[in-house]
């Protein structure tokens, strides 16, 4: 007698495939695993994560002892399940438009093996349209009719990082079947989990998905604008975000900082490709990508001299998001390579990331200027203020549009640090 097909599939298990996986199997779904990184696959197959998640390490430990997921590198193996959700890289081609090429990839692989009855679930984010695509693709290329034969529908991904075992429970899950039919079975396979079942249709599951980062990408641009005009004006950004927000109940204006990370900078695109407003959104990326070398401007007018040659810049921080180790599309990498195309000798510190980074001690020892690029709690702390204020540069420049350090300004100087954390400069 043959075994049970798996309830559930999930092709890519990165930082979005890999927790829903591991909550399926933990909720009792028998559950294949696919990935192409052979050292990912070798640490969960170990029961270990193979990056940050919070909870996760203990979830893994339970699922693996458990044995309810299996590991794989073919993606034809993924085709004995009854659900396959694919959880791939979904990244905007130079021309500003999807990038297709994985999913179609993965597609093609699994058309011979399909079967009638089984469901096809989106996760990562598409453009609009996109959806649809596939259940024409199927019935085009297999003959599957789509809401009768093979159900197609997109259930976006939207927890935040380092939130994914709370929030798989707490947020609404968004439905977007091709089908009402396609929307009852996807339903089937998320109401394991205890969150509110939302149906709706796939181009509406679409754009709200890409609109929620939309939002935030455009809501973070207006005070990185700001603080470029408080630049301009001779302005301090803080102050006027305080008056703006102070006892105001239509305030709510953001504090400046790297707005970037591998779905903000790139998910704006999906709608650009056929915007009514085109160079709308655009403009809203250029501002936060301008972010780095409006610090780098303003750090050389203010340094002795004028030039970063030779001179030691330490960089806190290489992560997108506070208390991450994700580094994909981090703007503090566009930072450290304009800081070393103006000769600077950079230092980087970060204790979250996988990348080599120095010590903090390290980093700071004798630097000149000190840059905040990423709002880690760990550089949110009187110890931080402490570190710089004893061993960087007596005179060093301390850029931190964050606010971490609580001086008040983006740009500032050590004995400004020093009065804050109560420690006087300590070189020899």
């Amino acid at each position: 007698m043959s075994s049970p097909a798996p309830d559930v599939a999930v092709i890519g298990l990165g930082r979005i495939g890999l927790p829903l996986a591991l909550s399926f199997a933990d909720r009792g779904l028998s559950v294949i695993g696919v990935d192409n990184d052979a050292a990912r696959l070798g640490a969960i197959s170990a029961g270990q994560m193979p990056f940050k998640e919070t909870g996760a390490d203990e979830l893994i430990e339970r699922v693996h002892a458990s044995g309810r997921l299996t590991t794989t590198s073919s993606v034809t193996d993924a085709a004995a399940a009854n659900a396959i959700v694919l959880t791939l890289g979904t990244p905007s081609l130079s021309h500003i438009e999807i990038d297709m090429s994985d999913i179609r990839s993965v597609l093609d692989d699994l058309l011979p093996l399909l079967r009638p009855g089984q469901t096809i679930v989106l996760r990562s984010t598409i453009a609009p349209g996109t959806t649809e695509f596939v259940a024409g693709y199927l019935e085009r290329k297999r003959g599957l009719r789509a809401g009768e034969e093979i159900f197609v529908a997109h259930a976006p991904e939207r927890i935040a990082a380092g939130r994914f075992l709370e929030e798989i429970d707490t947020l609404p899950c968004i439905i977007g079947g091709v089908g009402e039919e396609a929307g009852a079975r996807t339903a089937a396979l998320f109401e394991v989990f205890d969150a509110e079942i939302v149906q709706t249709t796939p181009v509406q599951a679409e754009l709200a998905k890409i609109w929620a980062n939309i939002m935030r990408y455009t809501t973070f641009a207006l005070p990185n604008l700001l603080m470029m005009d408080c630049e301009q004006y001779g302005a301090n950004v803080f102050d006027v975000i305080d008056l703006v927000n102070k006892d105001y109940p239509r305030g709510g204006l953001a504090q400046p900082g790297f707005t970037a990370g591998t779905c903000l900078r790139k998910d704006f695109a999906f709608s650009e490709e056929r915007s009514n407003a085109p160079g709308m959104l655009l403009a809203v990326s250029r501002v936060n990508e301008s972010v780095p070398n409006f610090l780098v401007t303003g750090l050389k007018r203010r340094i002795g001299g004028g030039t970063l040659r030779d001179r030691k810049v330490a960089v806190l921080g290489l992560a997108f998001k506070r208390d991450t180790d994700d580094e994909r599309d981090s703007l503090a990498h566009k930072l450290v390579r304009l800081l070393e195309r103006e000769l600077a000798d950079v230092a980087v510190h970060d204790p979250h990331v996988a990348s080599p980074t120095q010590p903090l001690d390290e980093a700071l020892r004798d630097a000149d200027v000190v840059v905040v690029a990423a709002n880690h709690s760990d550089f949110s702390t009187p110890a931080t203020a402490q570190a710089i204020a004893a061993l960087a540069a007596d005179d060093a420049l301390v850029v931190d549009p964050w606010n971490c350090l609580g001086s008040g300004q983006v740009f500032a100087f050590a004995d400004e640090l020093t009065r804050i954390s109560g420690t006087e400069p300590s070189h020899s």
